[in-house]
C-alpha cells in the first residue's frame, strides 16, 4: 500500500469520527493527538468554536517531565487533563479519538481523564 493511499484511509477515518462527534458548552469535544514526541489533547465547544481547556506535553507546565507518547506517559497527561478540566468546571465530554483505533495509547489517556472524574 503506497504513502498516499495510508493517508487518504486515515483522513477518511478521521472524518467518519469528526462526522458523528459534536462538542456543546455543556459537553465540549475532547480531542487527542499523538505524534511521534508528543501528545496533545484539548477541549473544544464547537457551537462557540472555542477552546475550552488544553494540555500537551510541550506547554510550560508539562515542559520539565518527561512524558513520552506511550501507554505510561498517556496516563499521566490525562490524568494532568482531567484535574485541569476538573479546575475549569467540565465534568462530561464527548470523545473525539482522531483516525486512532482506540485501544493502547487512546485507551490509557481516556481511561486517567475518567478516573479524574470526567464522564463520557
Amino acid at each position: 500500500m503506497n504513502f498516499l493511499k495510508k493517508k487518504e484511509l486515515e483522513q477518511k477515518r478521521r472524518w467518519r469520527v469528526r462526522g458523528k462527534v459534536s462538542g456543546t458548552s455543556e459537553r465540549p469535544r475532547l480531542s487527542v493527538r499523538f505524534s511521534n514526541k508528543n501528545i496533545y489533547a484539548q477541549c473544544i465547544d464547537d457551537a462557540a468554536g472555542k477552546t475550552l481547556v488544553s494540555l500537551s506535553t510541550t506547554s510550560k507546565e508539562l515542559k520539565g517531565e518527561k512524558i513520552l507518547p506511550n501507554v505510561a506517559g498517556a496516563k499521566v497527561a490525562g490524568e494532568k487533563l482531567g484535574e485541569k478540566m476538573k479546575a475549569a468546571g467540565i465534568s462530561a465530554v464527548v470523545f473525539d479519538r482522531g483516525a486512532r483505533r482506540y485501544h493502547g495509547t487512546v485507551k490509557s489517556f481516556a481511561d486517567a481523564v475518567r478516573s479524574a472524574g470526567i464522564n463520557f
